[in-house]
C-alpha cells in the first residue's frame, strides 16, 4: 500500500497553476504598458475634461450624458479585448479599476451640482465607492495581492454608470424624450447599486483571503 501523502503546509507558499497563476506570481507579458485595453482606459480619463465642458461650459446636458454614456462603455470593450486577445497585462489590473472610480467620483458628483440626479441616491453610491477603494488602496500599499473585480461589481457598475447619463439626459428640458430617460434612469439605477452594495459584501472574504495569501508569501520570502 502506498504511503499517504502528507498534509499540505498551512504556511506554505501557494501552489502555482499555470492556468490560474497566483496574483503575485509573474507571468509572460504581464509588465506590457502599450496595449489596446490600457489605451482605452486612458482615453476614458481623458474624456473626463470634455463630459466636464459639455455639461458646464456648454450647458448642454444631453451631449453630456451621451458622451459620458459612450466612454463608460468602452470600460466593457477594453475588458473584452483583454480576454479575448490576451491583451491583460498587471498595470491593466490596477489602472482600469482605478480610472473607473475617477471617472465615478467626478462624473456623479458633477451631476449632482447640477441638480440633475438624486442626492440621497448618489451618496450611497459614493460612500460604497469610497469604503471599497480605500480598503483595495489599503491592501495594495501594505504589499498584498490586489483583488480583482468581480462580475457583480462590474455589473452594477454597468447599471450605474447608465443610470446617472440617464438621469442628466432627463433632466434637459430641450430633450422630447427627457422623461422616458429619467424613468429609465431609476430601471437602470435601482439594480446597478443592488447588485454594487452586494458585490461590496462579497469583496470581504476576497479581502480576507489576499491577506492570508500575502501573509504567507511575505512569511515564505523570510525564510
Amino acid at each position: 500500500m502506498p504511503a499517504p501523502e502528507p498534509d499540505p503546509d498551512p504556511q506554505a507558499p501557494p501552489s502555482v497553476d499555470p492556468e490560474h497563476p497566483h496574483p503575485l506570481t509573474a507571468v509572460p507579458g504581464e509588465g506590457r504598458i502599450l496595449t489596446i485595453p490600457n489605451l482605452l482606459t486612458l482615453g476614458r480619463l481623458l474624456g473626463l475634461p470634455v463630459f466636464l465642458w459639455l455639461l458646464f461650459s456648454q450647458d448642454n446636458r444631453a451631449g453630456a450624458a451621451a458622451f459620458l454614456a459612450f466612454i463608460s462603455a468602452t470600460d466593457f470593450v477594453d475588458g473584452y479585448i483583454a480576454r479575448r486577445f490576451d491583451q491583460g497585462s498587471r498595470l491593466g489590473q490596477l489602472f482600469d479599476p482605478t480610472a473607473d472610480r475617477i471617472l465615478f467620483f467626478v462624473a456623479i458628483t458633477a451631476i449632482v451640482v447640477d441638480g440633475s440626479a438624486p442626492v440621497w441616491f448618489a451618496a450611497i453610491v459614493l460612500v460604497r465607492e469610497v469604503v471599497v477603494a480605500g480598503v483595495t488602496v489599503t491592501l495594495l500599499a501594505l504589499g498584498y495581492p490586489p483583488v480583482d473585480v468581480t462580475w457583480w461589481g462590474k455589473a452594477g457598475t454597468f447599471g450605474l454608470m447608465f443610470a446617472f447619463p440617464l438621469w442628466l439626459a432627463g433632466s434637459d428640458p430641450q430633450l422630447p424624450a427627457a422623461d422616458a430617460c429619467w424613468v429609465l434612469g431609476w430601471v437602470a439605477g435601482i439594480p446597478g447599486l443592488a447588485l454594487s452594495l452586494y458585490a461590496a459584501v462579497r469583496y470581504v472574504p476576497l479581502w480576507q483571503e489576499a491577506v492570508r495569501e500575502g501573509r504567507v508569501l511575505k512569511a515564505a520570502g523570510a525564510d
